[in-house]
C-alpha cells in the first residue's frame, strides 16, 4: 500500500512539472506564431541578380 501512495506522488510531481513547463512556454511567447513555419517553406527565397559587366 506504500508504494501505491509514492507512485501516486511521484506521478502527480511528474505531471506538475509538465504543467509547469507549458505554461512557462506559452508565457515566454513559444505558441505565438504557429501558421508561419508549416508554411515558410513554401515561399521562394528571392534568387540575387548576378551583375554583367
Amino acid at each position: 500500500m506504500e508504494i501505491l501512495i509514492l507512485l501516486i506522488a511521484l506521478s502527480l510531481l511528474i505531471a506538475l512539472g509538465f504543467l509547469g513547463a507549458f505554461i512557462w512556454a506559452t508565457r515566454s511567447g513559444q505558441y505565438d506564431d504557429d501558421q508561419t513555419p508549416a508554411i515558410r517553406m513554401l515561399h521562394d527565397n528571392p534568387t540575387k541578380k548576378a551583375k554583367t559587366e
